[in-house]
């Protein structure tokens, strides 16, 4: 007699060819799927956002993976509803990776009756919609996976082919492009002279085929004053532009408060922010905004240049940014500490000393650590302890800003050679080039 594993064997052949979020290898951290959660919050589910069929999807997955399966249930529905809105229609190839969700759900759940009910479903679609015979998938299909790629910090050339290959099956779906640009970019996201002229080129088309697009219309005048162009009207415009528009992490605000804070100037950027503050109270993202601004005024300017006030300020939007964020606010805290550093030293050392106490995954060390030791050389004078905590981050084998950031750190000092442990500096970095040393990537 067949067993009950063996009997459903075929149930998960089929499972596992579909194009869904349960088969595109997603397996982040506990940390990074509720920070992800967090920022599709901030997304936004407004009306008219073309992604929130997808952002759904990916809520419902991530639900899924948090263990909250009625939540998943929920959202994936949700991401049903906003397709037929979208789109206009009660069915279509937009359909395929949500109902691949589902049936994979409710396997799970043990229900495999509606499990092999939404792989018909799947299947009648695929029938309906073929995908062109030059390509393996629907351009629906690519254009979701490239998005959720994407979001996990994924394979930048594998996102990019996916977004290509759906814009040139449907040229028409203008925000697949915008998205295939704004990927493009985030290559160049700490980059201090922006983006190579292809990218900005295609930026710059991508604006003018997008134009009610204040968030890529933020970024593309961010990258202009990067490249020497003088931006500060054009910038007050757009800001109004901004101001009435309803927020969310899409409306540009972030790259608008930069391009304030670099080109026009910190003061004003402030006073911005707390004008969309006022108008919009209640909304945490405006808040974060706002606290990184004046985070980015605090560490740029000489203390003798400080007002009380503003740290004051800084400090109270930083403790509501956190409790708003409970579970996505490492950045945050290790930025009030920074804060608290520049009138109270004793609570800027008890911060730190709780957060080096937690038990982190390997990004977020790396982030924490490079934080500190930044903190450890600004704040208390103390470079060989600073150099320490630069080496904990390059030794930990996963790539990173933070990882590249403290190597080049530690390059320079090395290449001065004025600090005594240069010579330690320079066999640790040339031990770190080895492959056994480094590991896997992940």
């Amino acid at each position: 007699m067949m067993s009950a594993a063996q009997s459903q064997t075929p149930l998960v052949s089929k499972l596992e060819a579909l194009q869904c979020h349960f088969t595109w290898d997603l397996v982040p951290s506990k940390t990074k799927l509720l920070r992800l959660s967090d920022m599709l919050v901030d997304i936004g589910t407004e009306e008219g956002n073309c992604w929130l069929g997808h952002i759904y999807n990916l809520r419902g997955f991530i639900q899924y993976k948090l263990g909250l399966t009625e939540d998943a249930q929920s959202f994936f529905n949700k991401a049903a509803e906003a397709f037929r809105q979208m789109r206009k229609a009660d069915d279509g190839p937009w359909l395929v990776v949500n109902y691949g969700n589902l049936a994979w759900l409710h396997h799970h759940l043990g229900d495999q009756a509606e499990s092999e009910a939404y792989l018909s479903k799947v299947e009648a679609l695929m029938e309906k919609y073929p995908s062109p015979p030059q390509d393996k998938l629907h351009a629906e299909i690519y254009a979701e996976k490239a998005w959720t790629l994407m979001k996990f910090s994924g394979d930048r050339e594998l996102v990019a082919d996916y977004f290509q290959k759906a814009i040139r099956m449907q040229p028409d779906m203008v925000e697949w492009n915008t998205s295939y640009v704004m990927g493009l970019s985030s290559a160049f996201k700490h980059s201090k002279t922006g983006l190579e002229a292809d990218v900005l080129e295609k930026r710059r088309v991508a604006k003018e085929q997008d134009p009610e697009n204040l968030y890529l219309a933020a970024y593309y005048l961010e990258q202009r004053a990067k490249k020497g162009e003088e931006v500060e009207d054009e910038a007050r415009e757009l800001a109004g532009k901004v101001l009435k528009n309803p927020v969310s992490s899409y409306s540009g605000w972030k790259a608008m408060l930069r391009v304030y804070s670099k080109y026009v100037s910190y003061d004003e950027a402030i006073d911005l922010a707390e004008k969309a503050l006022k108008n919009h109270p209640d909304v945490r993202y405006l808040k974060r905004c706002a606290a990184l601004t004046l985070k980015c005024k605090i560490f740029r300017s000489s203390d003798s240049r400080l007002k009380q006030s503003t740290i004051d300020r800084a400090i109270c939007l930083h403790e509501e940014v956190i409790s708003l964020y409970p579970d996505s606010s490492l950045v945050t805290k290790a930025d009030l500490a920074n804060i608290y550093a520049k009138s109270k030293q004793a609570k800027a050392e008890q911060m730190y000393k709780e957060l080096l106490e937690i038990d982190l995954d390997a990004a977020d060390k790396q982030l924490l650590y490079n934080k500190y030791a930044k903190y450890l050389y600004f704040n208390r004078q103390d470079q060989n302890k600073s150099i320490e905590y630069h080496m904990k981050v390059a030794e930990i084998p996963h790539q990173s800003f933070y990882r590249g950031n403290s190597i080049k750190v530690l390059k320079k000092i090395k290449n001065k050679c004025r600090n005594p442990m240069c010579r330690e500096i320079e066999e640790f970095l040339k031990n770190l080039q080895k492959p056994k040393r480094l590991g896997h990537w992940s």
